[in-house]
């Protein structure tokens, strides 16, 4: 039966579900990062934890990813169904659906054309910027209104943004969130989440609104700032970081099970509610990784995995923490632990450990010139090209002075591979761009080729929002460069429009370019492909873009669920930009590199 009141309330600082008091015992599981066949299996996996409750973002660009394209919620991005799923598990439900989720997750859950005006203010009460999301709520809410508790679904809460504490302090920005979500039918009840700190609550919270905190570690001392700040309302750690993601170049991170655990049991031995963040991480399939950026303010691109060390590993294995969280999660239901299903405790099959033969395909030089340019006097940016993710090849001619002149780019955003008069250069980045390559000159006109990586949208922090390509031009030692074609290249296109891109000759400059794989399967199962010797590029399987692969580090290998594997034939597509390999591998296990084993302080 319909129930007008919400399924949550506050009363004397005690949570009530029903009016009866309700404890809180959460994991997040996102449904874009994992195969829907795999939704069923890793949420009864968080049941056997002892959670009550499933927590998800919703990802405004994994619905819609261009501006002319309705959003969608079918098959993968069918988010009622995977709602439904963990209410049929016997889970509540928090739905935490931005507009902005961070995440680690491209462009904090943007698409990049509802960010491409430069008069927009994102993230703001700016009319410009409530009315594109607006509409994106229009289309959201209608999903979700109907799984609310009140209708007899699992959807107990939803979130007002998310940790805007950490960004602005535009707090009619925030009251146009909330009125949005009740406007459009949200009942139930709604929060803010933001750091454990005074900091964070005094640009992110809400006086007439629950606010919660996000935090991975001093639980307590977090409680104590609620208590004195937000007295007479229940402590919820709405994203307790039980673990933690990789960036490319860094190290595997991981944290210890026991004091992971032992941090999560003070908040609850002091009443509190939490949610582990990530109980299961999943993948970061395809151009989904976004990127951070560090102190020295250089880009750190996230990598593909996002098993983030959780309790629920991404391949689906109970680990460690599983067990050390478990015991925790029941003690402070008060249920007496019971032996785990069988079925949960075995590990999910994989395919035999094999090498697999490559063959070299177009070269990524007749690639990334195939097609008709767009003309512009100055280099186009992504955006204004239309291209969310992916690379942009441009090019254009330009005197070099006799002897060695410094090829400099201004605003690279963010990775350049570079070519004079078909020759290649180098390699430059954010780090490298300003300084630029030394190239030879004869007085005379040359051709300039540059292919530029979007290597994942910033998706947290006062630089959220940048564009991607060359933003501030190309200089010849100080003269600037005018006059540019450039072609885009969508790597979120069908794999047979990509492959009919370029034709020509094999190998390229040290094997850059197309590389193809197969192999035969009696019955399909996870596995996880290596690719040693090869530099850094992008790989599918099946016509399916796995992710991103790169010799840094510190990921090796790539998860390969079992759904996106066939009976007989299988193809392994690879796409090179630096150098080619031996062999290609499939393993029976994941190598997501050597880590290290710190408290979530550092491994930050």
């Amino acid at each position: 039966m319909p129930n007008a009141d919400p399924a949550l309330s506050i009363a004397d600082g005690t949570l009530l579900r029903d009016g009866a008091p309700h404890r809180i015992l959460a994991g997040a599981i996102h449904y874009f990062r994992v195969h829907p066949d795999q939704w069923r299996d890793r949420i009864d996996r968080l049941v056997a934890m002892g959670a009550n409750t499933l927590d998800t973002y919703v990802a405004w660009n994994f619905h819609q990813p261009y501006r002319d394209q309705a959003p969608d919620f079918t098959g993968w991005r069918d988010l009622a169904r995977f709602i439904t799923l963990a209410g049929e598990a016997g889970l509540d439900v928090i739905v935490r659906p931005g507009p902005y989720i961070c995440a680690e997750w491209d462009n904090g859950g943007f698409p990049a054309w509802a960010l491409a005006d430069p008069g927009l203010v994102p993230r703001s009460s700016d009319p410009k910027f409530t009315r594109i999301v607006g509409t994106w709520f229009d289309a959201l809410m209608p999903v979700l209104e109907p799984l609310q508790a009140r209708h007899g679904g699992p959807v107990v809460a939803v979130q007002i943004e998310n940790e805007y504490g950490s960004y602005g302090d535009d707090r009619a920005y925030l009251e146009w969130t909330r009125d949005a979500l009740a406007g459009r039918g949200i009942t139930e009840i709604l929060f803010t989440a933001d750091g454990g700190t005074d900091y964070y609550l005094d640009g992110g919270a809400l006086p007439d609104t629950w606010a919660a905190a996000t935090l991975g570690s001093r639980g307590d001392e977090s409680v104590a700032v609620w208590r004195r700040r937000r007295p007479g309302e229940p402590f919820l750690a709405a994203e307790f970081w039980n673990g933690w993601f990789d960036h490319w170049g860094e190290q595997h991170h991981a944290r210890d099970a026991v004091e992971a655990a032992t941090e999560v049991r003070k908040i609850t031995d002091l009443g509190g509610h939490v949610c582990l963040y990530m109980a299961h991480g999943g993948t970061n399939f395809g151009l989904a990784s976004g990127a951070n950026t560090g102190g020295d303010g250089l880009l750190q691109p996230t990598v593909t995995s996002y098993d983030s060390d959780a309790p629920i590993a991404e391949d689906g294995h109970l680990t460690a923490k599983f067990h050390a969280m478990r015991e925790v999660f029941l003690a402070a239901a008060g249920r007496t632990p019971t032996p785990l299903p069988a079925a949960l405790t075995q590990p999910a099959p994989t395919l035999p450990s094999r090498e697999l033969a490559v063959v070299r395909g177009t070269t990524l030089e007749a690639f990334m010139r195939a097609g008709d340019p767009v003309s512009g006097l100055r280099p186009l940016t992504f955006e204004q090209l239309g291209l969310d993710r992916g690379l942009v090849h441009y090019a254009a001619t330009a005197v070099l002075p006799a002897g060695e002149a410094r090829l400099r780019i201004r605003g690279l955003h963010d990775r350049a591979h570079v070519w004079v008069d078909g020759v290649f250069a180098g390699v430059l980045d954010d780090g490298t761009a300003d300084a630029g390559l030394a190239v030879a000159g004869a007085g005379e006109r040359a051709r300039l080729e540059i292919l530029v990586e979007n290597l994942g949208r910033i998706n947290y922090g006062p630089r959220f929002g940048e564009g991607k390509g060359i933003l501030g031009g190309v200089l010849v030692n100080q003269r600037y460069v005018f006059h540019w074609e450039h072609r885009a290249i969508d790597l979120q296109a069908p794999l047979p429009e990509l492959l009919s891109r370029g034709t020509g000759p094999v190998g390229g400059h040290r094997g850059a370019g197309f590389h193809h794989a197969r192999f035969t399967v009696d019955t399909p199962a996870d596995t996880h492909l290596a690719l040693p010797g090869f530099g850094k590029g992008f790989v599918w399987l099946n016509g399916f873009l796995l992710g991103r692969y790169w010799e840094r580090g510190p990921q090796v290998t790539l998860y390969a669920p079992a759904p996106l594997l066939r009976t007989g034939a299988n193809s392994v597509t690879v796409l090179e930009l630096e150098h080619d390999g031996g062999p290609l591998q499939l393993r029976d296990r994941p190598d997501l590199g050597a880590g290290r084993v710190g408290q979530v302080e550092e491994l930050i």
